[in-house]
């Protein structure tokens, strides 16, 4: 005889599942208010913003979207994020 539904305990996989769930529901929400309000944010947290869209967005067009933004604020700042690969000797 199994256990009533309400007072069967659930599996810790299901209890990580959910609290997973709810922690990138948590993000996503705070990615849209930052994408919402570009104007007063920095670029770094923008991008940040926009990876998390282009990850976990609910909808291909809010991926999307999130994609175009992400390439708008990379042609902003050219050669960001490449100085590493340059070659010591052009630089002097």
């Amino acid at each position: 005889m199994s256990i009533p539904l309400p007072f069967r305990q659930r599996s810790r996989r299901a209890e990580r599942d959910e609290a997973r769930a709810d922690w990138i529901d948590e993000r996503r929400r705070e990615a849209r208010i930052v994408v919402a309000d570009v104007i007063h944010h920095s670029d770094h947290l923008l991008r940040v913003a926009c990876n998390v869209l282009i990850r976990h967005g609910e909808t291909p067009e809010e991926r999307e979207d999130a994609r175009i933004l992400l390439v708008v604020l990379e042609a902003k700042a050219p050669g960001r994020g490449n100085h590493h690969n340059q070659d010591p000797e052009v630089e002097r």
